[in-house]
């Protein structure tokens, strides 16, 4: 959304941007750390994290501050509020139960999925009988990767042509395993491809051992509001047979949820 100069609160600005410094690289900032990651100055930084933690979205020790469990206000009033993720959560609730695999709904921020809704069913039992988690940090509210995930492919292949072309310009595409396509030219066929197939298998190229099925979810008026996904185990299921038994199921309840979107 763009706004005019004289609507922008730079302050707020700011503020937003010492708030999302901190992430899994860095759990803990002091006013130092903090300025480098938000692009400001120093002393900028110090005031935005002393009045974030007078105001109880900070904790401190007096030299380094991090966050408290406050800000979840933000993510539980979204998940509340949100039609999305209270539309899709039934339909992953089923889906995992009828095909015992994991399911997820992912929007696209910037150059990063956020998880807005989850199955839950990261946990299965092998012949052993013991539990294994198939996949590593698919919780509610995860960000991943965009351009290594198959719901970031789908969201992105759902982009008007322009607006994708925005997103690449001058990007890099870090590698996260040694399948993972970084080279711009190949990536850019890789979403013409899932522009035309409507959908994206991706093997290996988030995690080792993991394969990743996504197809748009639409809305009544044909807009892509998010995407939903399935993981497995590379152990449990070819690329072959993901596409066979699992693409059907996603599109429909991609169908079924349409109406609801």
């Amino acid at each position: 959304m763009t706004i005019a100069k004289v609507d922008f609160i730079e302050g707020m600005a700011k503020g937003m941007a010492v708030l999302e410094s901190f992430d899994t690289e860095r759990q803990r900032l002091n006013a130092t750390l903090a300025a480098d990651r938000a692009g400001i100055t120093r002393a900028a930084a110090r005031r935005h994290l002393l009045t974030l933690a007078h105001l109880g979205y900070l904790e401190t020790d007096g030299s380094y501050f991090w966050l408290s469990s406050k800000v979840l206000r933000f993510s539980g009033s979204y998940l509340a509020s949100s039609r999305i993720p209270r539309a899709i959560q039934p339909t992953l609730n089923r889906l995992a139960i009828q095909v015992q695999e994991s399911f997820s709904a992912v929007v696209l921020d910037a150059d990063e999925v956020v998880i807005v809704a989850r199955s839950g069913n990261d946990r299965h039992t092998n012949p052993s009988g013991a539990g294994r988690v198939i996949a590593y940090g698919l919780h509610l509210g995860a960000r991943l990767p965009a351009h290594a995930t198959s719901t970031g492919r789908v969201l992105l292949a759902a982009q008007p042509l322009q607006a994708f072309r925005s997103w690449m310009s001058g990007r890099h595409l870090s590698r996260l395993t040694p399948a993972t396509t970084t080279d711009p030219a190949a990536f850019r066929a890789l979403i013409k491809q899932v522009r035309k197939d409507d959908f994206c298998l991706a093997s290996e190229e988030h995690e080792i051992g993991v394969h990743a099925l996504a197809v748009p979810l639409r809305n009544a008026q044909g807009v892509t509001v998010a995407a939903l996904n399935v993981v497995a185990s590379q152990s449990r299921l070819s690329t072959a047979a993901m596409v066979r038994d699992l693409l059907p199921v996603l599109l429909d309840a991609a169908g079924e949820l349409r109406p609801l979107l």
